[in-house]
């Protein structure tokens, strides 16, 4: 090689060996800026930048250190090289035996994970209604058991006590959590205000008196809900609470989706909030199995960690950063507000259903993620006939619509629910329930629409045929 052709070449070495510099420096300035501010970004990552990041992070854990060698009974060993790579080598999980949101020295990388995904979580919260919260935990719990580790804890600071006082919602879970915490529920009734069902108010004051404060553990109020419900006064719970001293948690379910759900426990905590618990899943769209355990003092939600018993699956933690890297605040605000018009079209296609076929959609307005549609028009059938229409539904692969059939109780425990899945004891009409929760895409509900209206028409002319047989019999 003479000596121009060596000259050029390390020329070109040097140039490209430049940028592959500059490409790494802008990357790493870009994971810095993250681990400084601990900020959900703005803008979305690219597939491949988080993909680097996680890799980097899991050579913290001690399972990828050169020359590890772990004679320990908890090492992260796989098995299997699909499950590894499914979990990007860390396999250590989050915490520690005494506190869920403690650092575990083995895992560095799966630590920095579970408190960097904490304080993203809690920076997009406070931007989209929830100014004055303190501190979130990510737990590798579904909503149902992070309630009752809520619940679990408040009972710890108030032994004596042993009440849980609970408007209605008929969703078993959110029951079911105060019977497997060994509490006590109090059943409030709802009561129908015009514009849906809400926990009567004025009877939760009554309870408290007639317990007395100090042998009620809390009152759970519920914000997202399915329809004729719509979110309980949770501000003037709260302040119920606050004149009592009794502590107050919100169901939140998949409420975050809906940023006036955010701005109405972020008002009650004014007066009183302990904890307030979201689903990862429901609002997120990751897989189920993490919740949010939400506060206004941080101290109350560092003593919920402290109560999950043992270390916890890092699972729902890295879904939840893969996530938020990879739509952004921007990315997750457009989701809501393509949410926001999707909830509009259902509604008024539900509408048209009712003018052409009978029915009614009620008036609901407080509740922004689901809709009731009456079914009038059939009055007072058995209830069989109405779970049919939800066979026929399901039959056709439409999922999440729920038919209330009147009649059809349920017992959860040794307690029994008149009219389940209705909210209230008194019910004699049936009726459905549809949602429109993030993700969901018009073209999903025009399937869900022209389906429904098939199944109206063959059980209208069902219903018809059977009333002509009839008055023929009768002549």
């Amino acid at each position: 090689m003479d000596a121009t052709t060596l000259k050029a070449t390390k020329c070109f070495v040097r140039q490209y060996s430049d940028q592959a510099f500059q490409c790494f420096e802008s990357r790493r300035k870009k994971i810095m800026k993250l681990l400084e501010s601990k900020n959900c970004p703005d803008e979305a990552w690219k597939d491949e930048e988080i993909e680097v990041f996680l890799h980097e992070i899991a050579m913290m854990d001690s399972n990828n250190f050169l020359g590890s060698c772990g004679v320990g009974e908890r090492e992260s060993r796989f098995a299997s090289q699909i499950v590894a790579r499914r979990h990007y080598y860390m396999g250590h999980g989050i915490g520690r035996s005494g506190d869920i949101t403690e650092i575990q020295p083995k895992a560095a990388g799966s630590s920095l994970i579970g408190q960097l995904s904490n304080c993203m979580i809690l920076n997009l919260l406070k931007s989209i209604g929830l100014p004055s919260l303190k501190k979130c935990i990510i737990v590798p719990l579904a909503t149902g058991m992070s309630m009752l580790l809520c619940l679990r804890t408040l009972h710890s600071s108030r032994p004596g006590a042993k009440y849980v006082i609970w408007p209605r919602l008929d969703q078993k879970s959110c029951f079911k959590c105060i019977l497997a915490s060994g509490l006590v529920p109090r059943i409030i009734k709802n009561v129908d205000t015009g514009k849906g069902l809400i926990g009567c108010v004025e009877d939760i004051e009554k309870e408290i008196e007639c317990l007395g404060p100090d042998n009620v553990v809390c009152v759970l109020s519920t914000v997202s809900s399915f329809a004729p419900k719509v979110p309980d006064n949770v501000v003037d719970i709260a302040q119920i609470c606050k004149k009592y001293n009794v502590p107050h948690v919100v169901n939140n379910a998949y409420g975050i989706q809906c940023p006036t759900y955010l701005e109405l426990i972020e008002q009650a905590s004014k007066s009183r909030v302990d904890l307030f618990v979201s689903s990862t899943d429901k609002n997120f769209m990751v897989p189920v199995g993490g919740s949010l355990i939400c506060g206004f003092d941080s101290k109350i939600v560092d003593e919920v960690g402290k109560m999950y018993p043992g270390r916890g699956s890092a699972s729902p933690s890295i879904d939840l950063l893969i996530t938020l890297l990879n739509i952004g605040k921007k990315g997750y605000l457009e989701l809501l507000d393509k949410r926001k018009k999707m909830f509009i079209y259902l509604k008024n296609e539900l509408e048209k259903v009712s003018q052409e076929f009978g029915g009614e959609v009620l008036e609901t307005s407080e509740n922004q993620l689901s809709v009731a549609f009456v079914f009038s028009q059939f009055g007072s059938l058995h209830h069989k006939f109405f779970t049919e229409i939800g066979s026929m539904l399901f039959s056709k692969f439409v999922m999440g619509a729920r038919i209330v059939a009147p009649g059809d109780s349920k017992t959860v425990g040794d307690y029994t629910f008149i009219n389940w899945g209705s909210h209230m004891d008194e019910s004699s009409i049936g009726y459905l329930t549809a949602s429109a929760t993030i993700g969901v895409k018009k073209e999903d509900i025009d399937i869900f629409i022209k389906h429904f209206r098939t199944i109206l028409l063959k059980v209208s002319k069902h219903i018809n045929q059977k009333i002509i047989c009839e008055v023929y019999k009768t002549k």
